[in-house]
């Protein structure tokens, strides 16, 4: 009596019949060759639950069928987003992070000239234009200009920040008083 030959030794025969059903399922290549990957893995770990002598090959069919339905209901389930936009727009920040950064910006507003700060407050925080401030205070375009630009400066260097980019407040007009962007 001959013993059933052992199923690891048959897998190899299968492969190529078996990719051959998950492109036919999955119409994609490289999704194809990840089926049959997948089912071979889940076959190897599972060898223990064939049985000896049934079919072999039919087994194997039905894992990979399974695994391609799995994964077909999982991908049903998911959003596509390759550009992270939507995983974006569900993010928010702390708010916490705000207050903080808020507590250091008026540490640092405060140890502003008064020019500095009645400049930016105007230009920044109210959003008057610089021909308007200039108005304002009485003084030359370009003095606001100057005062704004240096006040900007000088809050950046006080609060420890490399540049615009790392200027993250969520006050919109705390913001605007850092950059040049204007109130939103």
């Amino acid at each position: 009596m001959s013993a059933a030959p052992d199923p690891r030794d048959e897998l190899v025969e299968h492969l190529p019949a078996m990719r051959a059903f998950a492109l036919s399922l999955a119409r994609n290549p490289a999704t194809a060759d990840d089926l049959v990957q997948d089912a071979l893995v889940k076959a190897w770990d599972n060898l223990d639950k064939f049985e000896p002598g049934s079919n072999l090959r039919a087994w194997l069919f039905t894992i990979l069928r399974n695994t391609y339905y799995s994964m077909h209901r999982k991908r049903r389930r998911e959003v596509e987003d390759p550009e992270g936009l939507h995983a974006a727009s569900m993010s928010e920040k702390p708010h916490h992070d705000g207050r903080l950064a808020l507590g250091d910006f008026r540490a640092a507003f405060v140890q502003l000239t008064d020019e500095q700060r009645e400049a930016l407050t105007l230009v920044g925080a109210e959003g008057f234009s610089y021909e308007e401030a200039a108005a304002t205070c009485g003084c030359a375009v370009g003095t606001i200009k100057s005062r704004v630009n240096r006040a900007r400066a000088r809050l950046i260097e006080l609060m420890h920040l490399d540049d615009e980019g790392d200027v993250v407040m969520t006050d919109s007009a705390t913001l605007a008083v850092l950059t040049d962007k204007p109130l939103a």
